[in-house]
């Protein structure tokens, strides 16, 4: 079957207020002109929801966050729940991307729990599975992957069709280095695999690939059977080559 693509820009903690509304107005002028095939979306710091939202407001881009609460409402000071999320117009939100996993603790279960909280107020949550350099040596790269989407899988059962699933090496992620196509392809392959088992609808997720890419690998990597677009960081900050990569989806 014939799934769409979506390239989704973490802008992680970068941005200012000046920064953001002459990017975005650079991704507005140049989505206008090449009329996506592509879904399109940016997950901003939390500061920037409101700004964001009313800048892509009537476009085809749709407004990401980053991180999700476990927690519905309460004493939880610095957190950001599901429904304040909702408030901003988010239609999707990041989960377990494995700066939240390495730096923050974040474990299998709770990113299985924020992926639960975003769907029940009706957001897609991204959810970023990935092994370590170490992890890939040891060839545990399938293990460790199937372990983190499993969790996901648990906690969500019917509901698991929802989601979005990012595969992020995280040896390639800010490094420079990228997984091979082939390399990328095949884990792409066990966890479609791995959702078929769980779900009829596996054919018509979405798996995006998230380590390093950019305008000059886009084309060769999104044109993999089960790579269905990218979780695009550091060329995500640059309107130019953000376009070039939804180029290289629309045209796939």
């Amino acid at each position: 079957m014939t799934r769409g693509k979506l390239i989704a820009g973490n802008w992680k903690m970068n941005g200012g207020l000046a920064v953001n509304e002459a990017l975005l107005q650079a991704l507005r002028a140049g989505l206008q002109e090449q009329a996506p095939g592509c879904g399109v979306a940016v997950a901003v710091p939390a500061p920037y929801l409101a700004q964001v939202q009313a800048l892509t407001s009537g476009t085809s881009i749709a407004l990401a966050a980053q991180d999700v609460s476990q927690h519905d409402v309460g004493a939880y000071t610095g957190e950001v729940s599901a429904a304040m999320l909702r408030d901003f117009g988010a239609r999707y939100v990041l989960v377990g991307h494995s700066e939240r996993r390495q730096y923050h603790g974040e474990s299998d279960a709770a990113v299985a729990e924020k992926a639960r909280k975003a769907l029940a107020a009706g957001i897609t949550p991204i959810v970023c599975v990935g092994e370590s350099l170490a992890e890939r040596e040891s060839g545990q790269t399938m293990d460790v992957v199937r372990r983190q989407l499993a969790a996901v899988v648990q906690a969500n059962g019917h509901c698991i069709s929802e989601i979005v699933v990012a595969y992020e090496p995280v040896w390639a992620i800010g490094t420079g280095r990228t997984a091979s196509p082939a390399q990328a392809q095949e884990v792409h392959a066990v966890l479609r695999a791995q959702l078929a088992a769980a779900t009829p609808q596996a054919q018509r997720m979405l798996l995006l690939y998230g380590g390093s890419m950019n305008a000059a690998n886009a084309a060769e990597l999104l044109a993999q059977p089960d790579i269905d677009g990218g979780l695009v960081g550091g060329a995500a900050l640059k309107a130019q080559d953000f376009l070039q990569i939804i180029a290289a989806a629309t045209a796939e």
